[in-house]
């Protein structure tokens, strides 16, 4: 817990992978990301100010998998009355595929694509935001999202990762336990790759040192935001590690 475990796998990134358990992994994310992503707390506080009933909000999910926090996003928002429109882009044909093979939400459009495709396509969202993206990437690819991110976003981006603790792995390994059984390949991703993704993740100060000027982190309960307000930072230069 003391340093990044960057040499770490998922079983999941692998393309060999089981595909079925692949599969019941996405299903089982619902879950999981309702439980432990803090997603709710992010649409009521940072989205759904921004959100309004007579015109249309545009936000970007990068690294969508199976979509559930773009659909939760998009359910959230017709509940409240107001009008998002989502694209969720995913470089992965597996998690596309499983994404599409869902019955359709209402707001939600679902692409294979990297952010540097819509880059250079010239395209611009209101938000951006990810889920569990940034702990996977090495340095080249975290500076290449953000900067991407930063092209993208007209308003806001939440980039939203586990935090890195003691904490969390215990928590997790225990809340896991029923999980574990054998001949259920998707236990295994979503156990053994949720503990992966944590000694993978960062603390608050070291993500700091790592987001160029603009950006900022922010606390929540076991997690951690890298965040970025493109229409009040013009300029900032200063990281805060705290909020």
């Amino acid at each position: 817990m003391e340093r990044r475990d960057v040499a770490a796998v998922e079983l999941m990134d692998d393309p060999e992978c089981d595909a079925e358990g692949l599969r019941r992994t996405y299903r089982a994310f619902v879950a999981v990301n309702r439980l432990v992503a803090g997603w709710r707390a992010v649409y009521v506080r940072r989205l759904r100010p921004l959100l309004s009933r007579e015109v249309t909000t545009t936000l970007l999910d990068i690294g969508s998998g199976g979509g559930d926090v773009a659909r939760s996003l998009a359910r959230w928002a017709a509940r409240d009355g107001l009008l998002l429109e989502i694209t969720a882009i995913d470089p992965d044909p597996r998690a596309i595929g499983y994404a599409e093979s869902l019955p359709a939400t209402a707001g939600v459009t679902f692409r294979r694509a990297l952010s540097s495709d819509l880059v250079r396509e010239g395209a611009a969202f209101d938000v951006v935001v990810s889920n569990h993206v940034l702990h996977h990437l090495d340095p080249e690819d975290l500076d290449g999202l953000l900067h991407d991110s930063a092209a993208l976003a007209r308003r806001l981006v939440v980039h939203s990762d586990i935090a890195r603790g003691r904490l969390a792995y215990v928590g997790y390994w225990v809340g896991t336990i029923p999980l574990h059984r054998r001949g259920r390949p998707h236990a295994a991703f979503v156990r053994d790759d949720g503990l992966l993704s944590i000694r993978r993740s960062y603390r608050p100060d070291e993500l700091a040192a790592v987001l160029p000027d603009g950006w900022r982190v922010e606390r929540a309960p076991f997690r951690v935001l890298a965040v970025r307000e493109p229409a009040s930072v013009s300029g900032a230069t200063e990281r805060d590690a705290g909020a």
